[in-house]
């Protein structure tokens, strides 16, 4: 029997993907249990064309940007990956070569994250192209990292290094003419989600996010959750060779630096007895992490002082849709 147009896409690019309690992409919904004595983590994020992707971004890069941009919320709650489901809303003339490209990204990361796709749903739409990926997750009961839990007189950690994805929007959109697109654009189209990092930090840091909107912003985000405020050493910021280079010759960029979004790198508190073991377990995951300053009593405000202990002035604080 011929499939319907809409049954015929499903079956041909993402029937490949799916996996256990998905039932061939055949029925209403999925049928699945966490595995023993593990609680669920569930997560939710949306992509449109034009806001968190560019119209020539490679069909393969979007879909693994999709997919993880929503490990890294399970890697900041400690969670391992489990499924996830998908709801895709797609120009009609969308060519069978574009999905046939998303798909294979999806495909390449689920083997490399051991996650598989549960269902979701198609539609066709006049605007921009939207998709939207809920992401299922497992950790031990009550062992969830939170954004709540860090004190006065804590460590402010983070993973990997901080600006690459914005400094690569910025080469791509035109805007630092000259400069090379490979890494800080690979940067900004292929996330690094911080999966083993975040599952090793438990029972270790205090409270955690992901930087997704501006590591200032989040950093706020994270203090107002705990009841404190913080202060960033500006000069211990971790950064890439390409962004230190950028930096060295434009100063003017750190605003962007410590305020643009797509960085996907871990941000946690932990005290600092914690430090030895904390940069020992990053090793052992294969990432860099990086104490960039410290928890203070009071309200909620984030500070960030240069060498000298001046305060620098931002401007803004990150990224926001509305």
């Amino acid at each position: 029997m011929t499939l319907p147009p809409e049954f015929a896409l499903i079956a041909r690019h993402f029937r490949p993907l799916a996996g256990p309690g998905a039932l061939e992409l055949s029925d209403d919904a999925a049928v699945m249990a966490p595995p023993p004595g593990r609680e669920l983590v569930l997560a939710a994020d949306a992509m449109v064309a034009g806001v968190h992707f560019l119209p020539d971004d490679p069909p393969e890069t979007i879909g693994r940007k999709l997919l993880r941009t929503n490990l890294s919320d399970l890697a900041s709650m400690g969670a391992a990956p489990l499924a996830y489901l998908l709801t895709a809303s797609l120009p009609r003339d969308m060519a069978s070569g574009w999905l046939g490209g998303f798909s294979a990204g999806l495909a390449q990361d689920q083997t490399e994250f051991g996650i598989f796709l549960l269902g979701g749903d198609t539609t066709s739409t006049p605007g921009p192209m939207s998709l939207s990926l809920t992401i299922l997750g497992h950790v031990a009961p009550g062992q969830a990292l939170r954004r709540v839990g860090a004190m006065p007189g804590q460590d402010i950690w983070v993973s990997g290094t901080i600006g690459d994805g914005t400094l690569g929007l910025a080469v791509l959109l035109g805007e630092l003419p000259g400069v090379a697109s490979g890494h800080l654009a690979g940067r900004y189209r292929l996330p690094r989600p911080r999966v083993a990092l975040g599952q090793a930090l438990v029972g270790l840091a205090t409270a955690a996010m992901d930087v997704s909107d501006g590591l200032v912003q989040d950093l706020g985000h994270l203090c107002r959750a705990s009841g404190c405020g913080a202060e960033i050493e500006a000069a211990g910021l971790p950064l890439s060779d390409e962004a230190a280079a950028l930096l060295a010759t434009r100063p003017e960029l750190l605003p962007r630096i410590l305020t643009g979004g797509d960085d996907y790198e871990l941000l946690f508190a932990a005290p600092p007895e914690a430090a030895g073991e904390i940069t020992a377990r990053a090793t052992g995951s294969g990432v860099a992490a990086t104490r960039i300053g410290r928890f203070l009593p009071g309200e909620a405000l984030v500070t960030v002082r240069d060498a000298r202990g001046g305060e620098i002035s931002l401007g803004r604080g990150g990224w926001s849709h509305f």
